[in-house]
């Protein structure tokens, strides 16, 4: 399949396949062409060449970047709309039992027969399209996304853009299409909310083709990832770490291949021209020239696209006390806070990343932090030496008329002309890019600029609020690095789970009436959370017992009394998980076996040797799962 915009050509020569329970992500750079190639596939918009072939079953579900949902009705009558055959068969179901206690209709048997089989067939064709859960479908999906029973007679028509945007999602997903193609829904999703997709979606019954910049959610719910790069595609199989691995390797393989092909060529270019003039040895010259003019030349392998690059760096270093914050109340008014009794502090180096749900007011207490809105109570503090720099999510104070230059060299007038030039050369701006005006850019351009604009402060504190919104994943990683790297204090705000990984050296949730500090990366946060779970659940359990002395009794009784038939399961269970360890480690040498080679031009060149090996890839990575699943499961008996 080719798309062309003009004389531009867009997509070229696209090979993708989507099979029953596919879950696939497609990556590439900002403008790469991925939600061109999601609308054509949705049959939105028209393509220029190739074949799209699909069985007229197959129903397709699309949800583009930021669609709102727009209806006159309550959010609970616009998800009743999916069901509306259902509904219609409920009516009729209703219409017969009507029919069947009316006593007249045991006067003629055939026609009771007859209502009777139909009953029969109706109320088993509901059963099985879930007639008898469809309401409790959406209360599950709208609670997901965080809609409750207050929400529901509410008019869609009253709700904020990101509600609608999360409703159009909800539709899509009740709806229970054949493929399902989302092209960045993760936008405006909290932690918790994202959390709660990547398990749906994990269990959804049909396909999956998804664009989104959010790696921790493609790491969760992907096995395939396609690549567009340079109008071109690539397909790899596992999730988004395991497709940068293998990227990785192909490249290096491609890069063995060239080399050792320019290595034999240049011989054969010297062998001919040392011997061509000879006559004892012009045949032999000839042949290798021959041997040259067949040869099927290697194109020099390509890289990653260009990519920006680009460090922070400061003259003087904060004191080692950065920030101190007691007791303090945010909001944009006394009688609406958001959040009161923040208290915690921040030392020289630490990263520290702000979670809570959306609505907590992360973006709040940064803008408080630096002086944008007055603090309602309590106080905080910089420590000596402080240097701010700070980075809004929204960019709403790069709209001017400016130029991309003029916006910089007018905050720094005392660099010269061609520094400005090089700092927005590193963020992809060049040549005549750099006199676009600011307020016409996009949202990622505006991302660069802002970025760019931050590299010349010289701060020691960056306080960042999304600084990965409208970056695409290669940006994304350029900035880890360079913050990685920085050698001062960060406070940040971010849903990315993945950024927050690799940042964070301490998590502080936010609560209404508190601050929770956790002393680690996103994981451990999550591991701290289940962990504190758990506790609450069993000190329910515990305060269930009537008499716990009593169970406490009883428990050290069945222990002391666990006797040898206990103890012969427990070792032929051991036994076996030591068997199905085994069976992993054999299954997970043979999966990357294939990987290793499928990255091989003599495989991935030769379509029946790559489907038949895709096809035993796919069977030993369900072998896998399944292990996995055997291994778990055993392994929590033996721990009970």
């Amino acid at each position: 399949m080719s798309k062309n915009f003009g004389a531009e050509t867009i997509l070229e020569n696209i090979k993708l396949e989507v099979q029953t329970n596919d879950r696939i992500a497609l990556v590439g750079r900002n403008g790469a062409g991925k939600s061109t190639l999601l609308k054509i596939i949705a049959g939105q918009i028209s393509y220029d060449g190739g074949t799209i072939s699909k069985p007229k079953h197959v129903q397709i579900g699309y949800l583009a970047q930021n669609t709102g949902l727009e209806s006159s009705k309550t959010v609970w009558n616009e998800m009743l709309d999916v069901f509306t055959g259902l509904r219609a068969m409920e009516q009729d179901l209703r219409a017969l039992e009507e029919r069947l206690g009316d006593p007249a209709i045991y006067e003629n048997k055939e026609q009771y027969e007859q209502t009777m089989k139909e009953y029969d067939q109706l109320q088993h064709a509901f059963k099985e399209q879930g007639g008898y859960q469809y309401e409790a479908d959406i209360r599950s999906v709208l609670h997901g996304l965080r809609f409750f029973e207050a929400d529901y007679e509410k008019l869609i028509a009253s709700l904020s853009g990101g509600q609608k945007t999360r409703l159009a999602l909800a539709k899509l997903l009740l709806a229970r299409h054949d493929i399902l193609i989302l092209d960045e829904p993760t936008n405006h999703l909290d932690i918790a909310t994202l959390s709660w997709l990547e398990s749906y979606l994990q269990n959804y019954k049909g396909a999956l083709l998804i664009v989104s910049h959010d790696r921790y959610f493609l790491d969760k719910v992907v096995n395939q990832v396609y690549e567009i790069s340079r109008t071109q595609i690539d397909r790899y199989v596992g999730n988004y770490s395991r497709y940068l691995i293998q990227k990785q390797a192909k490249l290096e393989q491609q890069w063995k291949e060239f080399d050792k092909q320019q290595d034999k060529i240049a011989k054969l270019e010297d062998f001919v021209a040392r011997n061509i003039v000879r006559a004892s040895t012009t045949k032999r010259a000839q042949s290798r020239r021959k041997q040259l003019e067949k040869l099927d030349r290697l194109d020099r392998p390509q890289g990653s696209e260009k990519t920006a690059h680009f460090g922070f760096q400061f003259d003087r270093a904060s004191g080692k006390d950065v920030l101190f914050v007691e007791e303090l109340a945010i909001g944009y008014a006394v009688d609406k806070r958001v959040s009161e009794k923040l208290t915690f502090d921040m030392k020289r180096h630490e990263s520290i990343a702000l979670v809570g749900p959306n609505g907590i007011g992360k973006s709040t207490f940064l803008k408080t932090l630096i002086g944008d809105i007055p603090a309602l109570s309590g106080d905080f503090r910089f420590g000596t030496n402080v240097q701010i720099g700070y980075y809004d999510q929204e960019q709403a104070k790069l709209d001017s008329n400016k130029s991309i230059l003029h916006e910089l060299w007018d905050d720094y007038p005392e660099l010269n002309e061609q520094a400005i030039r090089t700092t927005l050369g590193n963020f992809l701006f060049s040549d005549d890019d750099v006199l676009k005006v600011v307020n016409t850019l996009s949202g990622g351009e505006k991302a660069r600029v802002a970025l760019a604009k931050l590299t010349l402060i010289g701060a020691n504190l960056l306080i960042l609020d999304e600084p990965t919104n409208h970056l695409d994943i290669e940006s994304k990683e350029v900035l880890e690095a360079s913050l990685i790297d920085f050698e001062g204090t960060i406070l940040f705000v971010s849903h990315d789970r993945y950024f927050i990984n690799r940042i964070a050296s301490k998590i502080v949730e936010m609560h209404p009436e508190h601050a929770q500090v956790y002393l680690g990366d996103y994981d451990y946060y999550q591991d701290k959370i289940a962990e504190q779970k758990e506790h609450a659940r069993l000190d329910a359990l515990q305060k269930q017992q009537e008499n716990p002395e009593d169970k406490q009794l009883a428990t050290n009784k069945q222990a002391y009394h666990l006797d040898k038939e206990q103890q012969k399961v427990m070792r032929q269970k051991k036994r076996k998980l030591d068997e199905i360890e085994e069976r992993m480690e054999e299954t997970d040498l043979k999966i990357s076996e294939i990987e290793q080679e499928l990255l091989q031009p003599a495989i991935y060149q030769d379509h029946e040797a790559a489907y038949a090996r895709t096809e035993e890839l796919d069977m030993l990575k369900q072998l896998s799962e399944d292990l996995m699943q055997r291994w778990t499961n055993l392994s929590e008996e033996l721990e009970e």
